[in-house]
């Protein structure tokens, strides 16, 4: 049967969804979110039965992929019956899902049976206290166990991704890179995003640019470029001696925007563009106006494709433009 098809004024097609389904998160990562975080009231975030929908009308539209994230998706209750009906939508080729791993351990398997295709853990050290520093609350032992419950579970082509901060964790880049090779795992070094006002430390001194990265890499395992691709922002390199892909994200220093084919949607049904810039629409009201009426849905989806910026314009040496932080857009 044939699709429609989102293509913004741009010419670039919209096939990649990142669904948050919830902005609570137990752990609160530097990088991410104050430590004192206030967090939506329950009766604004969608219901699951809405988030299904949303997608649902998302992937009649063309969407080919999504990704469901928060906060921590997993600490959403009743995210596995989610996972379940987005996985059976015809016509959606890859059901993803971005993880602080923490609960994996007991999840993982539940995740694989519901239809779930692929998993990205973060990860950020690999020294106990420094993770804990790095998340505030964050245990590693949790993280490492999540991780094997997921290759036990099944699932391949798992990848990390580390946000990677001068002077508090740029010293492990090559010992992420073993571990990943170790056990046979993909990593994605990702460069820190200028979302909401943090005061735990200085953004601009602490950045690492994805060049910088791959060069330290270099000295240990010469790269080669990969045209492959995860539907997403990475960018790959491989080893020749390793399975193990290294991809970076860059944001800042080599931004990806002229091929952006991906759209955000809220815990609360907002259709964020861009997620360098505020433009949003709600889309839950729409739903909740019209719950019988997907049209209507659809008709929003489209008329808001039609006004997704070209670009973002992040910079590091001026107060954050976007006062919304990392955890309420979906990472």
């Amino acid at each position: 049967m044939a699709r429609e098809a989102l293509i913004d004024q741009h010419g670039r097609a919209i096939t990649y969804l990142r669904l948050s389904v919830t902005d609570k998160c137990n752990y609160r990562c530097v990088y991410c979110m104050a430590e004192d975080m206030q967090f939506m009231p329950r009766d604004e975030l969608m219901s699951l039965a809405e988030l299904a929908t949303i997608a649902t009308a998302f992937v009649d539209l063309g969407v080919r992929k999504i990704r469901l994230t928060g906060g921590e998706p997993l600490v959403r209750p009743g995210v596995l019956s989610l996972v379940a009906k987005l996985a059976s939508l015809p016509g959606l080729d890859e059901l993803t899902l971005t993880t602080n791993g923490a609960h994996l351990h007991k999840l993982a398997q539940p995740l694989k049976q519901a239809g779930l295709s692929r998993i990205n853990i973060s990860l950020d050290s690999l020294q106990p206290d420094r993770f804990k520093q790095l998340t505030r609350t964050g245990k590693l032992t949790d993280v490492l166990a999540g991780i094997r419950a997921a290759q036990d579970a099944g699932f391949t082509r798992i990848k990390l991704n580390s946000v990677i901060l001068r002077d508090r964790n740029d010293d492990e880049v090559i010992d992420l890179v073993d571990f990943a090779r170790a056990q046979g795992l993909d990593i994605a070094f990702i460069e820190e995003m200028p979302l909401g006002v943090i005061h735990e430390h200085d953004r601009a001194a602490s950045f690492v640019s994805s060049a910088e990265i791959l060069s330290r890499i270099g000295t240990r395992y010469p790269l080669t470029f990969s045209a492959e691709t995860s539907g997403g922002p990475a960018r790959f390199h491989r080893m020749a001696d390793s399975s193990t892909r290294i991809g970076v994200i860059s944001p800042h220093s080599a931004n990806f925007c002229s091929t952006c084919n991906r759209v955000r949607v809220t815990a609360d049904g907002r259709l964020m563009l861009c997620l360098g810039n505020d433009d949003a629409v709600d889309l839950g009201s729409v739903l909740r106006a019209h719950p019988h009426e997907p049209s209507r849905l659809k008709e929003a989806i489209k008329a808001a494709i039609q006004t997704k910026p070209e670009r973002h314009h992040f910079r590091l040496d001026a107060p954050p433009q976007i006062i919304r932080f990392m955890s309420a857009t979906g990472g």
